[in-house]
């Protein structure tokens, strides 16, 4: 458990660091698409080639610190794919308008107490 928990967290500095280092190359907002189109690759050529094995580090911490939107995608192919589209779609119109409604009622708390 605890080399699980390090290893997650290696792999999320790793991840977060090669984030922070897109945006020096790719313009606002096209670092971000790019991060997760390339996190989505990324992590679904690892889940056919490597396998959970490396859930912890790669998975999780790696493609978890550069894109949490990877495990989002991989989440919606595996639902597809083992035939629950009516619960992929629930996951995600919940994915996509829960978060940003969460962020405007972020910033509009904010604004309060501004």
């Amino acid at each position: 458990m605890i080399l699980d928990l390090l290893s997650v967290a290696a792999g999320g500095a790793l991840g977060a660091s090669a984030r922070w280092g897109v945006s020096f190359i790719v313009p606002f907002p096209l670092a971000t698409l790019a991060v997760n189109v390339l996190g989505s690759f990324l992590i679904g050529v690892v889940w056919v080639l490597l396998g959970p094995r490396w859930l912890p580090f790669l998975m999780v911490g790696v493609m978890g610190g550069f894109t949490t939107f990877s495990s989002f995608s991989l989440d919606m192919f595996r639902l597809v794919e083992d035939g629950r589209s009516g619960l992929a779609l629930v996951h995600l119109l919940g994915s996509v308008a829960l978060p940003l409604a969460a962020v405007w009622l972020g910033v509009m708390a904010a604004r309060v107490w501004e």
